[in-house]
C-alpha cells in the first residue's frame, strides 16, 4: 500500500521546473524568442521582395534566389528546374540571402539592445532626493560650528 501511495506523490522536480518556468527572465525569454520568429519573417520579407530585386537590378538583373551551381555539371534555367531534375546544387544565392538576413536581425537586435540600455539608464538617474530634516538641521549645526571657529 506504502509504494501506491509514493507513486501519487508529486515528484520533487515539478516544483522545482514550475518555479523555474515561472521565474520573469523565463517569461521574457519566451516572449523574446516569439517576437524574434516574428522578426524574422518580416526580415525575410525585407531581403527577398525588396533588397534583392534592388541589387540584382543595380549589378546587372541576377536574381539572387536563382545564383547556385548544379554539381552535375549540366546548366538549368532555374534553381527549382534544377531541383526537379534531382540534381545536386551548391546555392550561392540562398547563401548570399541568408548573409544580408543576418546582418539585418544583428543590426536590429544592436539597435534595440542599444536603446534599451539607454532607456534602463535613464530609468535608473534620478535626481537626488533633497536632505532629510535631521540632515537639514545638521548641516545648520555644522555651518553654525565653522562660523564660530
Amino acid at each position: 500500500m506504502q509504494a501506491r501511495i509514493d507513486l501519487l506523490k508529486t515528484p520533487s522536480w515539478l516544483s522545482e521546473f514550475r518555479s523555474f518556468i515561472m521565474r520573469g527572465s523565463v517569461v521574457d525569454l519566451a516572449v523574446g524568442i516569439i517576437i524574434g520568429v516574428a522578426f524574422t519573417g518580416v526580415v525575410n520579407s525585407l531581403v527577398k521582395d525588396i533588397f534583392n530585386p534592388i541589387v540584382g537590378l543595380l549589378i546587372g538583373g541576377i536574381d539572387f534566389a536563382n545564383l547556385f551551381i548544379a554539381l552535375n555539371g549540366q546548366h538549368y534555367a532555374s534553381l527549382d528546374a534544377a531541383k526537379q531534375a534531382g540534381a545536386a546544387t551548391v546555392n550561392i544565392g540562398l547563401f548570399i540571402n541568408a548573409i544580408i538576413q543576418f546582418l539585418i536581425v544583428g543590426l536590429a537586435i544592436f539597435w534595440t539592445v542599444r536603446v534599451l540600455a539607454k532607456l534602463r539608464l535613464a530609468a535608473h538617474t534620478s535626481p537626488p532626493s533633497p536632505p532629510s530634516p535631521t540632515e537639514t538641521l545638521l548641516i545648520e549645526i555644522r555651518d553654525i560650528l565653522k562660523s564660530r571657529g
